[in-house]
C-alpha cells in the first residue's frame, strides 16, 4: 500500500481509502461491512471515512462495530458535520454549538474517543467563520479532534479561512473533500492550485462517478438489476450520470482502458492519483471483490498517450 502525506501535514494515509457512503450501513449490512473493513485493513488500507448524515448516524455506527477489533492507533478515521440530523434549527451548520454536538455523538456511535479528521462537511454562509474555525481548534486543542478539514468548499474560503487561522494562531485546516472524477475535473481550476499553494491535501470522493465509470452501464442497455442505479437508496444520486452521453463516454474509457492492458476502473483512479495535491481517493464497495478492483490502480503509472486521449474524451 502506498500512503502520502496529508497536505503540509505529517499524517500519512493511504492512497486509496474506504469510503461509507451508501455503502457500508446502508446497502452493505453488518457481516459484510466487517468483512469488507477488515479486507482493506489487511491490504494497507488505514483511512476509513464517514460522516454523521449518512444515514443518519448508521454508517458511523456500522462502521464503529466494523473497526471495533482493529488497533485504534494504525487507523485514521475521519467523519464530518454539517447536514440537519433532525428538524431542530440548531442540529445543523458549522455553529460552536452544533460543531460540538455533532462530534460527541459521532463518538458515541464510532465508539472512540477521538476522530483523526474531522470535516466540515459544507461552506456555511450562516455561520460566521471565525466561530467555526475557533470551535475546531479549540476540539483540537482538547484532544477530541488530531486534525480538521473542509469538504467541497471552493478555493476562496479555504485561503479564507488558512488565513483567519493563522491570523490567530488556531490550528489550520489540513485537507478538503470535493468531488472529483474524470466527468467532474472543476477542482482542477482553483480548488487544487490554491490548496497547493497553502499546504491543504485532498481526499476525492466519488471518483468512479458512482461506479459509472466502470463501465457498468452500457449505452442503451437495461440497469443491471442489484446496482445502486436500481437500489431505491442510491439510485437519486446516481442518476446525473446515467444520461447517454455519460454512458457512452465512460464506454470509450473501457475501450481505451483495454488497448492499454488495463480496467476502466484502474484508469479512472490512477487519473485522480496523478494529480499533485491528491492524497488519498475513496472508494465504496459492497463487497471484497468490488474493493480488489480499485485497490489495482495502486500499480497503474498511466502512460502519456493515453492521458491525451483521456484529455479528448473527457475535457475539463
Amino acid at each position: 500500500m502506498i500512503h502520502r502525506p496529508l497536505g503540509a501535514s505529517g499524517l500519512k494515509v493511504s492512497a486509496i481509502g474506504l469510503g461509507s457512503w451508501l455503502t457500508v450501513g446502508t446497502m452493505v449490512d453488518a457481516a459484510a461491512g466487517e468483512r469488507l473493513v477488515r479486507f482493506a485493513f489487511e491490504r494497507g488500507i488505514n483511512l476509513f471515512d464517514t460522516a454523521d448524515v449518512y444515514n443518519r448516524g448508521e454508517a458511523e455506527r456500522a462502521l464503529g462495530h466494523a473497526l471495533r477489533t482493529l488497533p485504534r492507533h494504525h487507523l485514521v478515521l475521519a467523519t464530518k458535520c454539517f447536514f440537519p440530523m433532525s428538524d431542530d434549527p440548531n442540529d445543523r451548520g458549522l455553529s460552536r454549538k452544533h460543531v460540538q454536538e455533532s462530534l460527541l455523538g459521532s463518538l458515541r456511535r464510532l465508539g472512540t474517543d477521538y476522530v483523526d479528521l474531522y470535516q466540515c462537511h459544507r461552506f456555511d454562509p450562516d455561520v460566521p467563520l471565525h466561530e467555526t474555525a475557533m470551535v475546531m481548534d479549540d476540539l483540537i486543542r482538547r484532544g477530541l479532534v488530531l486534525y480538521w478539514g473542509t469538504s467541497q468548499w471552493p478555493a476562496a474560503r479555504i485561503a479564507e479561512v488558512v488565513a483567519l487561522c493563522r491570523a490567530e494562531g488556531w490550528h489550520r485546516p489540513i485537507s478538503n473533500q470535493p468531488l472529483y472524477n474524470l466527468f467532474d475535473r472543476g477542482i482542477e481550476a482553483e480548488v487544487l492550485p490554491t490548496s497547493l499553494e497553502l499546504g491543504i491535501g485532498q481526499l476525492v470522493y466519488s471518483p468512479l462517478a458512482q461506479g459509472v465509470l466502470t463501465g457498468k452501464y452500457a449505452p442503451g442497455a437495461a440497469l443491471p438489476e442489484g446496482s445502486r442505479a436500481t437500489d431505491d437508496r442510491g439510485s437519486g444520486f446516481i442518476e446525473r450520470y446515467l444520461t447517454a452521453d455519460h454512458r457512452e463516454r465512460a464506454a470509450r474509457l473501457v475501450a481505451l482502458a483495454a488497448l492499454h492492458g488495463l480496467t476502466a476502473t484502474q484508469v479512472a483512479l490512477a487519473f485522480c492519483l496523478r494529480q499533485r495535491g491528491v492524497a488519498s481517493v475513496l472508494v465504496g464497495a459492497r463487497d471484497e471483490r468490488q474493493f480488489a478492483s480499485s485497490l489495482a490502480a495502486l500499480d497503474v503509472v498511466l502512460p502519456a498517450p493515453l492521458v491525451a486521449e483521456l484529455e479528448q474524451v473527457f475535457p475539463r
